[in-house]
């Protein structure tokens, strides 16, 4: 249990899942054939996010009260990959005649359209992110994705509990 007290091993944890989770998501891009729709990379922006701050935490190793913000900012970037990891699951779950059309590519909305518009427009959704192109035991890619970020907050909140100060006598 002495490993499991580690703040800045723990936040290393949630940096390799979270590398692996992006190294997995490249190879299925570049190796798999499958190509992401805007939902998709979203969520690997998040994924990305939620990386960076696990990372930082563990080279920082911060006393008690600054690993809570780590655990926040943890949340907050993979709680919104998993909005949008959950949104996409929804869109999946429609009935063909529910889905909503295809819309362009997010090249094309990154160029036509400010920011903010980019993003209600790639989280409203559109017929892209309704195929399932890949799944493993009956979970699409981004149910997993969604299990994914859960389980990166559940990590945040230990690694913000389990740690206990280290005492010199």
């Amino acid at each position: 249990m002495l490993v499991l007290r580690s703040f800045r091993l723990l936040s290393l944890v949630g940096f390799l899942a979270c590398a692996g989770a992006m190294a997995f998501a490249l190879w299925l891009e570049h190796f798999g054939g499958l190509e992401p729709c805007p939902m998709c990379i979203f969520q690997r922006i998040a994924m990305i996010a939620a990386g960076v701050v696990f990372l930082v935490a563990a080279l920082h190793g911060p006393g008690a009260a600054g690993r809570w913000v780590y655990a926040v900012l943890v949340w907050l970037t993979a709680g919104a990959g998993a909005v949008i990891a959950g949104r996409h699951v929804w869109l999946q779950s429609l009935p063909e005649d529910q889905v909503p059309a295809c819309g362009p590519t997010l090249d094309f909305l990154v160029d036509a359209l400010p920011i903010w518009e980019v993003v209600t427009t790639v989280l409203s959704g559109d017929g892209n992110c309704a195929i399932i192109d890949w799944s493993w035991m009956g979970l699409s890619l981004p149910a997993w994705t969604l299990v994914g970020f859960v389980a990166l907050m559940i990590w945040a909140l230990l690694a913000a509990i389990l740690p206990r100060p280290t005492t010199t006598v």
